[in-house]
């Protein structure tokens, strides 16, 4: 089955929808920096022009369309305008390719932050726009933790079958195991490395693909809560900001000072740093072949940790085929 995939970035969604059988036959992102990470580890062509300036009729036909559109707007940790602010406003783009190209199903991600109280009547709206594109609509939040990935990740998921095929998506159970930062990253304590001055890459100098940290100060914002988890534990949300990154959990748990104000043990401070890129790739399931192209660090933390889980992807593919082969 041939899908589309809309604001592609690095390609969590559509490496996860391929390992469950679907093919990639077009891609589209705006973002200059997710460009040759996407054509180095993907077969299918990327179009890189602004998705509100491409003709629904120069996207090829497709039996799924999926994608994320961007959430800044959305979320508890960006400006909290939604649908009002001109990012928020791509989620139409996404549904106007859907209403054009009427495809078998489409899938579409977001923060959870989108079902804030503030935004309910955005929601309502875009609710109502997929259901009157011709589509049985299913929405929710999902942790990624629940689905195989080692990490607390809340996001909601709007999946749609066409109305004419007469199903409606449920998602899938939850699975009994839940994944830990020592069954992801274990193997790789020893052989990160800091980034260059200024938080350039390493390059081929890094010990294993990617694997090198950003290194400088953290907010007094991040300092006012525990960063850190154990090795029994998930990893908190792998976030797109580097300066958000968590500590590794060679680390122990930071001290509370005062109220929103935590410090790093006394005499244990080398132990905090924060994960390497290829250790924030392994938490959101990324396999270790899939190389990360940046020249700063920053680049790259913001490509994986605005990816979808690769693993809750493919989770999600499997059921959406399961449904379409027995229709």
């Amino acid at each position: 089955m041939n899908i589309v995939t809309l604001f592609s970035g690095a390609g969590g969604l559509d490496l996860g929808f391929s390992k469950a059988g679907f093919q990639v036959v077009w891609a589209n992102d705006n973002d200059k920096d997710v460009w040759k990470t996407y054509r180095h580890n993907h077969q299918s062509p990327i179009d890189t022009r602004s998705i509100s300036k491409i003709p629904s009729s120069e996207i090829p036909a497709c039996d799924g369309i999926i994608g994320g559109p961007p959430c800044q707007s959305w979320s508890e940790a960006g400006t909290l305008k939604g649908i009002e602010d001109q990012r928020g406003q791509l989620f139409y783009e996404f549904i106007r390719i859907l209403r054009d190209k009427q495809p078998k199903f489409f899938l579409a991600e977001n923060v959870a932050g989108m079902l804030f109280q503030r935004h309910q009547k955005a929601l309502t709206q875009i609710i109502k726009l997929f259901i009157d594109s011709g589509y049985q609509l299913s929405f929710k939040m999902l942790n990624a933790a629940d689905y195989g990935v080692p990490q607390d990740r809340k996001r909601v998921f709007f999946v749609g079958f066409r109305d004419d095929l007469q199903r409606k998506f449920e998602f899938p159970e939850k699975m009994h195991r839940q994944f830990t930062l020592k069954d992801a990253i274990y193997d790789l304590k020893d052989t990160a490395i800091p980034a260059l001055n200024k938080n350039y890459s390493q390059g081929t100098n890094c010990h294993f693909l990617n694997h090198e940290y950003m290194e400088g100060s953290f907010s007094t914002m991040y300092m006012s809560r525990n960063r850190v988890r154990s090795w029994e534990e998930a990893s908190f949300t792998i976030q797109a900001g580097a300066r958000h990154a968590p500590i590794h959990p060679q680390a122990p748990k930071m001290e509370v000072l005062e109220k929103n104000v935590r410090i790093f043990v006394p005499g244990k401070e080398k132990l905090y740093r924060r994960l390497s890129v290829r250790e924030c790739a392994r938490i959101q399931t990324f396999p270790d072949h899939f190389e990360f192209k940046y020249d700063r660090l920053s680049q790259a933390y913001k490509m994986i940790g605005n990816a979808v889980p690769v693993q809750l992807a493919k989770v999600l593919a499997q059921k959406i085929r399961k449904d379409l082969e027995n229709q």
